[in-house]
């Protein structure tokens, strides 16, 4: 089967304080916040804070949910994203040195797979890392006080920290339909499409690393999701997939702004296809207004009030 997956389509988060990731993201990395809404699962009212380009573009999105005020903590180790990676064009390493040094983030150079990258982490310790690429045609988000050129593009790619490599590196291939681009040390690249920025994998074989946590947990990515074109390549995938044996595959959840089902892979990792629905994020906020309002799931309106009482307040 020729693979549906298009790109990343975002990449989720569980993190710490609201306010102290909407700075790091807007404030620090110079990203829009193009939505506010809710964790959509559980009984326990968590914002679901969305951070991309002025539109929230596929493969542009990083999405949070800030998890200090439930006070549940993750585990980070074997089977979960170890390393958020974000695009940025050349010469672009320096100024954002430069930046994070002055908002306090300590960061260092590295070179992993013929790509010049600077590495730092989130405030509740999730590892980032900017990739400095030739061209990258995404457009930034213009409105922050970084040069157009030197902004962040979007999701460049993920490293998966496995224990086994054998099974993910056949999961990737096999089920994913991603093209094996190589290795550099014990790390194994993984390409989509053209291979260009959001469509990049890398799996880390780190076998003994103990095992991170699955459940919604500060300190930790929840899950990758990947670009579909719609429902029926979605629902052929979802087929697919559970012909070749991997059968702990979600039934499809509206998630407002898109349509998502979840698979495991086998090196424990949290997949997700996901299409977009017709206006995305404008179909509830205008272009100009976006992420200005909390958007409140429909079976929650009537708990619109309470809601907004428990949950931290954010200064923009």
């Amino acid at each position: 089967m020729e693979t549906p997956v298009r790109s990343h389509h975002h990449l989720t988060l569980c993190v710490g304080t609201a306010q102290e990731d909407y700075n790091f993201h807007v404030k620090t990395l110079g990203l829009r916040n193009v939505k506010k809404t809710l964790l959509y699962d559980g009984r326990v009212p968590i914002y679901h804070l969305y951070y991309g380009n002025d539109v929230g573009a596929e493969s542009t999105l990083i999405t949070c949910f800030p998890m200090r005020q439930d006070g549940r903590v993750g585990r980070r180790g074997s089977g979960q994203v170890r390393t958020v990676s974000l695009s940025v064009c050349a010469p672009a390493l320096e100024f954002w040195s430069r930046r994070l040094t002055h908002y306090g983030f300590e960061n260092s150079m590295i070179e992993r797979f013929a790509t010049r990258r600077l590495v730092f982490n989130h405030p509740c310790g999730i590892e980032y890392e900017l990739v400095e690429v030739a061209n990258d045609s995404r457009q930034p988000w213009t409105g922050s006080d970084i040069p157009p050129e030197l902004a962040i593009r979007g999701v460049y790619g993920v490293t998966i920290a496995v224990r086994d490599i054998g099974e993910m590196v056949a999961f990737m291939s096999d089920a994913m339909g991603f093209r094996n681009a190589g290795k550099d040390g014990h790390d194994v690249r993984f390409e989509v499409g053209d291979g260009a920025p959001g469509r990049v994998v890398e799996v880390a074989h780190h076998p003994d690393l103990p095992q991170g946590s699955w459940t919604f947990g500060e300190g930790t990515v929840h899950h990758v999701a990947f670009k579909v074109e719609d429902d029926k390549a979605q629902a052929d995938f979802k087929a697919y997939l559970e012909g070749q044996g991997y059968t702990d595959c979600s039934d499809p959840k509206d998630r407002g702004y898109f349509m998502s089902v979840y698979f495991r892979t086998p090196g424990g990792a949290l997949f997700e296809a996901a299409y977009t629905l017709n206006g995305a994020f404008m179909r509830d906020e205008n272009y100009e207004n976006l992420g200005t309002t909390l958007q409140i799931p429909p079976w929650l309106t009537e708990r619109r009030d309470e809601i907004i009482a428990r949950l931290e307040p954010i200064a923009y």
